[in-house]
């Protein structure tokens, strides 16, 4: 409902600035314009759906492989021990607890169509728990916090799109994208314990994001040390060896199981093929308005108008141009990757604008959405701190964005 509202404002606000323009300015090309754009953002959504079919089977047929290889189940036993932390109020090995491993570790692994039932199961679980049946219970608002937080180890749509709109390196994102999301997980689990009044300094959970923080401060520490082009070198490098490897491991988990990991293979690029098929009226959809709004000069009052904020407080501005992905990331994630393919578009897939834009795309997720599926499929009206927890992630997430692009990037 949030995105409908969304559309119709892209139209109605692109219609008013246009008729403005006409009416006070006397620009006749305006309209021209808009109409150019739709014809041609139709096009291009199309053509972006269409090359997203081979790369996006790839990848979804390697993630079928680590699924049926049972990767996500190594990581779920690797997250007990620190999960236990968090979930006090759930008794020890009830069965939720198995529910929530996996679709934590299903979201990191980016296997979406997996994650979803797996995390609606766990929240009928949490439910089943909760004391006050309209309420948000304590690990129901973790859950959901540690969903909206959106830590990804592999953000595999990212590097198709970027793939797709001729990215030198599509890859090269991936260190900011792991580092961002790390910043706004780390921001929720805190704030939602601080809330819940989870111990923070237990030993476990000390040693565990602790040890996180440790490791990213060094990748953060190294990078810092080297010129622009030496960073983006080593992170364009470590990231293609690191996603080789991890192609590798689910080739040797599968085999390990036994799986036929051709069959299961193509299976998922099956489904990579129908995911690529589905997305294209609803890429069409939000590259019209989009491409209406920019057409008008709506977003170039946005952009500037916020540009002019920025540099009154004494800013740099080059990051403005991106905002508007990371706006519309906790409402709608079919509008945010709208917002992500407009800025590569207009900007370029390897500009400053166009990368920061993925990395806001990969920092955190779609907040509003999950808290409307998760709660709206239990009853639960009353979300208590849910709301706050979820945005003071997403900040943390657009922050620790721009800032890693900068490190990684420049203006």
């Amino acid at each position: 409902m949030v995105l409908n509202y969304i559309w119709v404002a892209f139209f109605g606000i692109a219609f008013l600035i246009a008729a403005g323009k006409l009416v006070f300015a006397g620009d006749a090309g305006v309209f021209p314009a808009i109409m150019d754009s739709t014809f041609s953002s139709a096009k291009t959504a199309f053509e972006i759906s269409l090359g997203l079919t081979g790369v996006l089977s790839l990848w979804m047929g390697i993630m079928k492989i680590g699924e049926r290889g049972g990767v996500v189940n190594i990581l779920a036993r690797g997250l007990s021990p620190l999960f236990c932390k968090l979930f006090p109020d759930i008794p020890k090995n009830h069965p939720v607890i198995g529910n929530i491993f996996m679709n934590i570790s299903a979201n990191m692994l980016g296997l979406d169509n997996a994650a979803t039932p797996l995390g609606l199961k766990a929240m009928e679980s949490l439910q089943e728990l909760n004391p006050k049946k309209d309420t948000a219970s304590n690990p129901m608002i973790m859950f959901l916090v540690l969903n909206t937080s959106g830590l990804t180890i592999i953000p595999v749509s990212i590097m198709v799109y970027r793939t797709q709109m001729g990215a030198a390196q599509p890859t090269d994102v991936f260190i900011p994208i792991l580092l961002a999301t790390f910043a706004s997980t780390l921001t929720g689990i805190i704030v939602t314990c601080l809330y819940q009044r989870i111990n923070l300094l237990d030993r476990v959970v000390v040693l565990a994001l602790g040890g996180a923080c440790l490791a990213v401060a060094g990748i953060v520490y190294g990078f810092s040390r080297l010129d622009k082009e030496e960073m983006n070198l080593w992170s364009t490098t470590i990231a293609n060896v690191l996603l080789f490897c991890i192609i590798i491991a689910f080739m040797a988990a599968g085999v390990r199981k036994r799986v036929n990991v051709y069959d299961a293979f193509i299976e998922g690029a099956k489904d990579g093929f129908t995911t690529a098929v589905r997305i294209i009226p609803y890429l069409v959809a939000i590259l019209v308005g989009i491409g209406v709004f920019r057409a008008s000069g709506a977003m170039d009052l946005l952009t500037d108008g916020i540009a002019a904020v920025v540099k009154a407080c004494g800013g740099d501005a080059g990051f403005v141009g991106a905002l508007p992905t990371a706006l519309m990331k906790p409402l709608s994630g079919s509008g945010a990757r709208g917002m992500m393919v407009d800025a590569m578009e207009t900007y370029g897939a390897d500009s400053f604008v166009g990368r920061l834009s993925c990395i806001f795309q990969g920092a955190t997720d779609t907040t509003f959405y999950i808290l409307a599926v998760y709660f709206g499929s239990v009853g639960i009206t009353r979300t208590r701190h849910a709301v706050a927890c979820g945005l003071l992630a997403d900040l943390a997430g657009i922050v620790s964005a721009i800032g890693v692009a900068y490190l990684f990037f420049g203006a």
